[in-house]
């Protein structure tokens, strides 16, 4: 029997020419990552009706920049931001999963407001079940809208972002699940693991062209607890040192210094969770 052969020894390594598409930038034109990314000027926000996807999209248009944000519904509230802001907003109802329309929103997104140049993918839906009681369906369900679909907006976005030689930053809204063990969350921990991976591995594919980094928050207020009880979430509540849970209010100043200041930070995924997790 043939050992089994590691891919990453026998794998040539990357140079930046080969891991940009073809069709978006010619060959030899790459530029290395010498030189600092600019603040984004364009940011595609996915999910922005509600919670954290709409504080989101209100900083980014604080900070004086352009957002692109799409929902299955679009919410009264972010009706009322683009209304304020028609030439900053660009808003759609889309479902994430259709690659279709998520792909010609990113184009229509382009083409109304300029260069996408930051992305946050937000937009993922919850679980409320122990993994024994999870329906394969529901499992498909779950990975699709939280990791396929965020991949798939991801290499839409970067297509449209490095084109003739640009640059630009990503954010992935990861979740601190996928670092440690939270009862009737396996599926969702798992797609937001994936995440951090795929982070990991898109920072080093585009060599400082796109910084790339994940946020994972605690518990939120309003997302989680739905999962658990008054009990599991008054013993979370006391083994966070901080002493309260993770509101939407504390990712956005993170989720800004990732788009616009000058960090240097690639490939990190910075835990927002009031210190539960160490």
């Amino acid at each position: 029997m043939s050992e089994p052969v590691d891919p990453v020894a026998v794998t040539p390594a990357a140079t930046p020419t080969d891991t940009v598409p073809s069709d978006t930038v010619p060959s030899g034109t790459v530029p290395s990552g010498d030189t600092a990314v600019p603040p984004a000027q364009v940011v595609l926000v996915s999910g922005g009706s509600r919670g954290l996807g709409l504080a989101l999209v209100r900083m980014v248009l604080a900070a004086g920049a352009r957002v692109a944000t799409f929902a299955r519904t679009i919410t009264p509230e972010l009706q009322a931001l683009a209304a304020a802001f028609p030439e900053r907003t660009y808003v759609a109802s889309v479902d994430i999963t259709d690659t279709a329309a998520v792909t010609a929103f990113v184009k229509e997104a382009s083409a109304r407001l300029g260069r996408i140049d930051g992305l946050v993918n937000n937009a993922a839906v919850g679980q409320d079940s122990m993994h024994l009681q999870t329906s394969p369906e529901d499992i498909a369900r779950i990975v699709a809208t939280n990791l396929t679909a965020p991949l798939v907006l991801t290499r839409a976005v970067l297509r449209t972002m490095i084109r003739r030689n640009g640059r630009g930053r990503i954010v992935m809204i990861t979740s601190v699940g996928a670092q440690r063990g939270y009862a009737g969350l396996t599926t969702y921990a798992a797609t937001k693991g994936g995440l951090d991976a795929a982070m990991r591995t898109l920072a080093r594919e585009m060599h400082g062209r796109v910084l790339v980094n994940s946020i994972a928050p605690g518990f939120f207020a309003s997302e989680m607890s739905s999962v658990l009880g008054a009990d599991q979430l008054d013993a979370i509540t006391r083994r966070t040192p901080s002493g309260r849970l993770v509101e939407p209010e504390n990712i956005v100043p993170i989720a800004r210094m990732l788009l616009f200041d000058d960090t240097n930070l690639n490939g990190q995924v910075i835990t927002v969770d009031g210190g539960s997790s160490i």
